[in-house]
Parts: C-alpha cells; structure tokens; sequence
C-alpha cells in the first residue's frame, strides 16, 4: 500500500515539472503581441484598370451640389471617359498619331451626354448621348460629336457625325501626366477642357 502511495506521488511531481508544451507568444515591447501578417493576393474578380473611369459634371460637382437643399441648378452636361497615363511616353505626334481620329481617352468610347439643347461654335447640338472623339494636330484639333455609342474602343461611323469643331491647342504650365477632361464654368456655359502631356484644348459650350 504504502509502495502504491509513492509511486502516486512522484507522477504527480513529474507532471508539475514537466514544461508547457504551448509556445510562448512573442512579443514586441513597444507594439504588444505580434500579429501573423496576413498575405495579398490579386483581385480574383476584376483586374485592376490602369486608365480608370472617371466622369466630369456641369455645373461643376453637381452631385455634390445636388445634396444642397440651396442648389437650385440642373445638370446640364456630363463626360464619362478612361484617363490613361503618360508614364514617360511622347503622346501627341507618336503614342497619338497627328491627323488619326483619337478617343480621348483609352477603353470605352469616350461618351458626352447634353442633358438640354447646347450651342458650340454657333452650331445647336440637341439633348442627348453621344461619343466625343477628336483628329488632333500639333496646332489644332478637330471634335467631333457622334451618335454611334456604346463601343469599345473608337470605331466611328462618320454618317453618324452630329458636328465637327476646329479648336486651338495651347501649351498647360506643366505637363500633364493623367488625361483629363474637366468642365470649367465661363458667363454663358462652359469651357470642356481637354489636357494631356503638353498640351490642352477648350471647347466652348453654351447653354
């Protein structure tokens, strides 16, 4: 019996002796306790666009303005376009070819939506949706407005031209790196501005 007894007892004393199998946690003294770091992977639904779309309002952050219980403006025009990068490249006269139609932008057909009748250059351009385009030149370019919509890429049918307008091109104080297209208010509409690299146009708007 007394044998027995003993043999219990130093079991007991061994399991107490014996060292914790759980690891400690290491610890950063000044950042509490080390967090694994939880690995990125690519986005598996969508790749991520390197030329994203972006859209331009008139009047200027009419959404923004629309949340005003003041604002008693109505959406006049809207741009909904892709701004691709300069990432170092020549652009005009070598990535966009002088005297070859240019989407104004990269993917989709740039699109241009008159939400009432405008006028551009004396010439009316009714409500509607439209793809905008253009034929650049190292001094001017041509804008074309056009009925043909919802294309990939500029494929226009020139039956289906609405107007065409001859614009001045100017030299922006520094270059451009992101295309952008932009609304900018004047007394009697807009000007859409048109920029990228080391040059930018303005198309004249009234409404």
């Amino acid at each position: 019996m007394k044998w027995a007894v003993c043999c219990l007892l130093l079991f007991c004393f061994a399991c107490a002796d014996e060292p914790s199998v759980q690891q400690p946690v290491k610890k950063d003294t000044n950042q509490g306790p080390v967090l694994p770091v939880r690995k990125e992977t690519a986005n598996p639904y969508s790749a991520v666009d390197v030329s994203p779309m972006d859209i331009t309002y008139f009047p200027v952050d009419y959404p923004k303005l629309k949340q005003s219980v003041t604002n008693k403006e109505s959406l006049k025009a809207r741009v909904i376009y892709s701004r691709p990068q300069k990432q170092g490249r020549k652009i005009f006269g070598a990535l966009v070819k002088y005297g070859e139609p240019w989407r104004l932008g990269a993917n989709e057909a740039t699109e241009i939506e008159f939400f009432l009748p405008a006028t551009i250059q004396n010439k009316r351009v009714n409500k509607g949706r439209y793809i905008l385009y253009c034929i650049p030149q190292e001094k001017e370019w041509t804008v074309i407005i056009n009925s043909g919509t919802d294309r990939w890429g500029l494929h226009p049918d020139p039956s289906k031209d609405i107007q065409r307008f001859t614009i001045p091109v100017q030299s922006p104080p520094a270059v451009i790196e992101y295309f952008t297209i932009s609304f900018v208010q004047t007394q009697t509409g807009a000007e859409l501005l048109m920029a990228w690299d080391d040059a930018v146009a303005r198309l004249p708007i009234q409404f």
